[in-house]
């Protein structure tokens, strides 16, 4: 394989405007990926321009991404940082990278922060920290939500006999590549029915009203990234009177998405709000925040909650259709979001509380947390621990960023684990293969003073974002158009 070259052409081509982006890019990219084909280069550089906040902290390509960020301008005098911290908790600090630490210490010492707590999937993230949680009074952080609101799990559980994951192994693979849609730009050319887009906010604000047409061609998409559909075995050991499931083995579909453009669009637009109203240090400037007694305050807030049941709503769509294909309804469907904001209770006082990559985990709520394509996830029940504001982990974390997986890990090492694991995988990449990701046994016993587990659920048929997303195919009988 020779050097890889991209010209200037190529790059303004797809998108990059004719800015010092292009050189840059030009030269991040020759350097550290030219081991990498003209096509999985390309493929990196769409993604970082289609949501550049997403790399900001990337090692690497951090570099084309600020290029790609607006320059905010903030008006009035720095707002100083507390000296010292509300306190956090930490669980499992052995497996928190000193990023993702020093970012939790920066949002401790926000004037609006109350609380604080570092879930043991935690990393480095943008703004917030990846699993990171915090209580504030009146006041919501864009960037302390994410850029992704309401991403998400949904469970459904079938009683069907697992056996059949096997035996009709083609038939799963085949339902699972018809049930949803994966990449960044993807949109389907005839958008599903839901209730949720004659949500009024969509004609009221003007953010949302030019974003309805994009939402209702994504509804039922599932993005690209961490997010992915997959069938997979259940196994319950004993009833739970909360799960409300017989103890058994049963097949489960299982998904992981969010918000799609509607959500990052809300966020990029609140946040470039937020930092024009507080000028915070460096350290901080990405959790500035919008409070509840303004215009902007109120208008993001309700902005997140319907992008959080738009989120809800793509997950629904597909496991509908699945359901459908299967012939059967779900036993039960088990639903749990994170990268959102609550208004709760904490210490007898209405705060309100951000979980960035954080499971809500109060006392009796249902969640699921997630391994890895090849190892189990669980289902959880919340024991409503005031420690960590009543959360969990939301998934096993990262120990790689996608840059460090691309460069370290090949794709037999990938295929010896999913043959080792007998997991069926459909696209995905690299930069999600499980040695990215850190030990979810690990994670959970970090975290037995948060969650009871009820269940757990094991992956066999796994589908992500891979290139073939990339040209127009047939979804569901109909035309699908990629628009990147």
């Amino acid at each position: 394989m020779g050097k890889l070259k991209i010209s200037a052409k190529e790059l303004r081509t797809i998108g990059y405007p004719e800015s010092p982006v292009i050189p840059v890019a030009m030269n991040v990219m020759e350097k550290n990926y030219k081991h990498h084909t003209k096509e999985e280069a390309m493929e990196i550089l769409k993604a970082v321009l289609a949501a550049p906040v997403e790399y900001y902290n990337d090692a690497v390509l951090a570099l084309i991404a600020e290029k790609l960020l607006p320059k905010e301008k903030v008006e009035g005098a720095e707002i100083s940082l507390n000296n010292q911290g509300v306190h956090f908790n930490i669980f499992g600090r052995d497996e928190i990278e000193e990023g993702a630490m020093q970012q939790m210490y920066a949002a401790s010492k926000l004037p609006v922060a109350v609380a604080g707590a570092l879930m043991p999937d935690a990393h480095h993230g943008y703004g917030l920290p990846i699993g990171g949680v915090l209580a504030t009074e009146n006041a919501v952080i864009p960037y302390g939500v994410g850029v992704d609101i309401g991403c998400r799990m949904c469970l459904s559980i079938f009683d069907i006999d697992v056996k059949d994951l096997t035996q009709r192994e083609a038939f799963f693979t085949r339902e699972l590549g018809e049930a949803t849609l994966f990449g960044s730009g993807a949109q389907f050319q005839h958008a599903e029915d839901h209730e949720v887009m004659d949500n009024k906010l969509f004609f009221e604000l003007p953010l949302l009203k030019g974003l309805h047409t994009r939402a209702w061609k994504q509804l039922g998409s599932s993005g690209s990234g961490n997010h992915f559909a997959e069938f997979g075995i259940i196994e319950i050991d004993e009833t739970d009177a909360t799960l409300n499931i017989p103890a058994g083995t049963y097949v489960g579909f299982l998904t992981h998405s969010g918000s799609r453009a509607l959500g990052a669009n809300i966020a990029n637009h609140y946040t470039k709000l937020a930092i024009s109203k507080r000028r915070l240090p460096q350290e901080a400037k990405h959790l500035a925040w919008l409070t509840l007694d303004e215009a902007e305050g109120i208008e993001y807030w309700n902005a997140m909650n319907l992008a959080g049941d738009y989120a809800s709503a793509c997950h629904h769509v597909i496991h509908a259709k699945i359901a459908k294909q299967l012939g059967r309804k779900p036993m039960k469907m088990v639903e749990n979001h994170h990268n959102f904001a609550w208004k709760e209770m904490y210490n007898n006082k209405e705060v309100i509380v951000h979980r960035k990559g954080a499971t809500p985990a109060g006392k009796n709520v249902l969640g699921i947390i997630p391994g890895s394509m090849t190892a189990s996830g669980f289902i959880v029940k919340g024991r409503g621990e005031e420690a960590s504001i009543n959360s969990a982990s939301h998934g096993a974390g990262r120990k790689m960023s996608r840059t460090q997986a691309m460069a370290n890990i090949t794709r037999n090492a990938l295929k010896e684990e999913l043959a080792k694991h007998n997991v069926r995988l459909l696209g995905g990449g690299l930069d999600e293969a499980p040695f990215a990701y850190k030990n979810i046994e690990v994670v959970m016993q970090h975290q037995k003073a948060l969650v009871d587990v009820v269940g757990k659920f094991t992956p066999k048929i796994v589908k992500m974002c891979g290139a073939e997303t990339n040209r127009i195919r047939k979804n569901n009988k109909r035309d699908v158009v990629e628009e990147e």
